[in-house]
């Protein structure tokens, strides 16, 4: 199998979407090429098809790549929880809540033995192999026990590849900075310099790139402009990035972003409706008047919870839908909505008994087995019958207390319900906003409530829109790369 490796000078490079636009890339020129990270730390996850729980990134990788997205292609998950604590995550399967001084004392070699078994099995089943490193090869003090860089690297024997982003500045001291903290064995597996994000004149850099090629004799293989589309992150940091379109458009819709804000890659197809701004709001932060209100995941939702009622942002909320807004809550969001939320075991830390928003008719208990899986439903809100796809990742069991003022919104009642005057609603099911009917049909009725004319329902899901993205990501960064020096 042939391997690639990309790693970065710093988080936040571009690297996941290089690996994604490599995967689409040789994809198309036949090669049968999977992504694999074998290490993540993200807060945005998948659920495969057999039920386990990757990286969404790497999932997005996968569907560059055209395959299904497997465990195999990220074995280890952590998930961080808060107070130095990660949910660590084994071939999709939660197995421990650790610190990180106890994962490197007591997981370090089972994690090893798991990305040697994953690379494996891919080995078995792929032509070629595009790996993703994470952060920075280069932090002396975690080397000795970085499961995802150049041990991988090391291990393929992988052309690797080091991107660095221009945007932030800095880019040729982080380049040969980088270099000179590498190991002898490990610098000569760069093959290659990938200049990412860059806004300026090329003429202007060329003399830089010079340089940079004549002091370390590695070429600049690539010079990848500046991307402006919206692509899934890999966690909250990237949120800062993102810039409200100045265009005026017809729907406001707020997110709140809570300080463990998880999977809110479920809102990205929200962002592609040309006539939908979403705007992330602090809990700190003033609401405003919104056509909607959404609370996201969270991994540790109580925390959260707490969070907003300290903040004030709760009774803003509560506020907002007295005045005749419309909220909703997925995963941990929909837990908030409820009555009370109820940890005895632990679960996210602290135990006790909490109370929700009381906006709707339920009450959830933490546990400690984790649901995780794909599901099709067919919708009774906001238009009866609509064929309804996404995924559940919770760790709560949520009973739906009996009111003749709310309805399910699915024919599985378990998986979210509304009130009857269509003002508040939740759900477990991520992934509900790419089902391109459904969602039209639910801003259609914020539409509606503004007195603004319907938009067509039969529209594609957002994976035909994401194709698309991959396919212009891959045209773009294909046009600026040495893909011939990249396969060597």
């Amino acid at each position: 199998m042939k391997a690639i490796m990309v790693v970065g000078t710093t988080s936040h490079a571009g690297k996941s979407l290089l690996v994604a636009a490599l995967c689409r890339i040789f994809s198309r020129r036949g090669w049968r090429v999977t992504p694999f990270k074998g290490q993540n730390m993200a807060l945005n996850s998948y659920v495969t098809a057999a039920g386990g729980e990757i990286g969404y990134a790497q999932a997005v990788q996968a569907w560059a790549a055209g395959v299904a997205p497997w465990v195999e292609m990220n074995p280890i998950l952590l998930k961080p929880q808060g107070d130095m604590t990660s949910q660590l995550i084994v071939k999709g399967r939660a197995i421990a809540n650790v610190r990180a001084s106890q994962y490197y004392e007591q997981y370090f070699d089972i994690g090893w033995q798991a990305i040697r078994d994953s690379l494996e099995f891919l080995g078995q089943e792929f032509d070629m192999i595009v790996c993703e490193g994470a952060g920075s090869p280069a932090e002396i003090n975690l080397k000795h026990r970085d499961l995802t860089n150049m041990r991988v690297a090391k291990y393929l024997k992988a052309r690797t590849l080091l991107v660095v982003d221009i945007d932030r500045g800095g880019a040729f001291a982080h380049i040969i900075g980088t270099l000179e903290l590498l190991d002898p064995d490990e610098r000569a597996l760069i093959k290659g310099f990938i200049i990412n994000k860059f806004r300026g004149q090329k003429s202007i850099l060329d003399p830089g790139l010079t340089w940079l090629e004549e002091r370390t004799g590695i070429p600049v293989v690539g010079v990848i402009p500046w991307i402006d589309e919206v692509f899934p992150s890999e966690d909250s940091l990237d949120l800062l990035d993102r810039r409200s379109p100045n265009a005026q458009t017809d729907i406001n819709i707020s997110v709140i972003r809570l300080p463990r804000i998880s999977n809110f890659t479920d809102f990205d197809p929200l962002e592609s409706e040309t006539s939908v701004t979403v705007k992330y709001v602090s809990p700190k932060d003033q609401l405003g008047h919104p056509d909607a209100v959404i609370l996201p995941g969270s991994k540790t939702t109580i925390s959260d919870l707490q969070v907003l009622r300290q903040t004030g942002m709760a009774k803003a909320i509560q506020n907002y839908l007295v005045a005749g807004g419309t909220v909703m809550g997925v995963c941990g969001g929909f837990q908030m909505l409820g009555q009370s939320i109820t940890d005895k075991e632990g679960v996210e830390g602290e135990k006790g008994e909490f109370p929700g928003l009381g906006l709707l008719p339920l009450k959830t208990a933490m546990a400690p087995n984790k649901i995780a899986r794909q599901r099709i439903v067919t919708s009774n809100y906001p238009q009866p019958g609509l064929p309804v796809s996404g995924y559940e990742i919770h760790q709560g069991k949520t009973q739906i207390l009996e009111s003749d003022l709310t309805q399910p919104l699915f024919d599985d009642a378990s998986l979210g319900i509304v009130n009857t005057s269509q003002s508040i609603w939740g759900t477990y099911l991520h992934g509900i906003f790419d089902n391109g009917a459904w969602r039209r049909a639910w801003l259609n009725h914020l539409r509606q409530q503004r007195g603004l004319r319907a938009l067509p329902t039969g529209i594609p899901n957002y994976r035909e829109h994401r194709e698309t993205l991959l396919d212009s990501l891959a045209d773009t960064v294909e046009k600026h790369l040495d893909i011939k020096h990249i396969l060597g």
